[in-house]
């Protein structure tokens, strides 16, 4: 008649071990699905370019594999635009353009958003710099 309740501490146990399993495969392979997309995309357009030119064709494998290892590089050859990472050209609290990683000064644009760039603007992808 009288049920065995697992202790708390077992249930929290549980809890944490179920939900690192699941995301797992996000910290592997990463959480943007615009990621999977790109490089789908972009796979067929690559396929006719490197058929026309057998040169290139023997070096777009060996890149391949350094970009799917590398995610910043698929996000440094196509940039996003102004209105997906939510640009502004008004700085947000301490943070601007002028202050992140991937700000270019010389010639006021990004290295991963489209377009001119404010210095004292401001998006969600802001970095500071090191």
């Amino acid at each position: 008649m009288k049920q065995d309740i697992p202790p708390r501490r077992v249930v929290l146990r549980g809890a944490l071990a179920v939900g690192c399993s699941l995301l797992m495969p996000v910290a592997l392979f990463g959480c943007d699905s615009k990621k999977g997309t790109q490089s789908g995309g972009s796979a067929p357009a690559g396929s006719p370019a490197t058929s026309a030119n057998p040169g290139p064709a023997n070096s777009a494998p060996a890149s391949s594999p350094a970009t799917s290892a590398n995610p910043s590089v698929p996000a440094a050859t196509k940039k996003a635009p102004q209105s997906a990472v939510q640009y502004q050209p008004q700085p947000k609290g301490e943070q601007n353009c002028a202050g992140c990683l991937h700000f270019i000064a010389e010639s006021n644009t990004c290295k991963l958003v489209e377009g001119q760039i404010s210095p004292e603007g401001w998006c969600s992808l802001w970095a500071k710099k090191a």
